[in-house]
């Protein structure tokens, strides 16, 4: 399905989020702004962006590999929600597991966003859920091989 995403830009370091190759189902993000992430911290990078969301959809907002892999660098809340009422700037929650500083700059591409449909539902309290093979087995209850 297509919809149409309405962005807009807050400033002149603000970039439109990118698709990079057809068919992927990340939009890259923008940093509109310069900041040092030092080892073991987290900050509030600004994407110099606004928008609406199509309704019935939500970003979601997740690590970009390279930036892991190569740096240490992650989306700290990931993947961050961004609900389709939030009118405000959108930011990204970066964190530096590495051992050196990282230098965010202007217009570096720092996350991805997924747009996704979220489904509706009704909620209905009851006094007991139905029974499933899986059980109550949680964590580790698969097994590891």
């Amino acid at each position: 399905m297509t919809y149409n995403l309405k962005v807009m830009l807050l400033n002149e370091d603000a970039r439109l989020p990118l698709q990079a190759n057809p068919g992927d189902a990340g939009l890259d993000l923008f940093s509109a702004e310069e900041k040092v992430i030092k080892p073991g911290e987290a900050k509030f990078i600004k994407t110099g962006i606004k928008m609406e969301l199509p309704p019935g959809t939500e970003a979601q907002v997740r690590p970009r590999s390279g930036l892991a892999l190569k740096h240490s660098v992650t989306v700290l809340n990931s993947p961050g929600t961004i609900d389709e009422g939030y009118r405000g700037e959108v930011a990204v929650i970066l964190i530096n597991h590495g051992k050196e500083d990282f230098v965010v700059e202007k217009q570096m591409r720092i996350a991805q966003m997924v747009i996704a449909e979220v489904a509706q539902v009704n909620l209905l309290q009851v006094e007991e859920v139905a029974a499933s093979e899986r059980g109550e087995g949680g964590f580790g209850s698969s097994g590891t091989k």
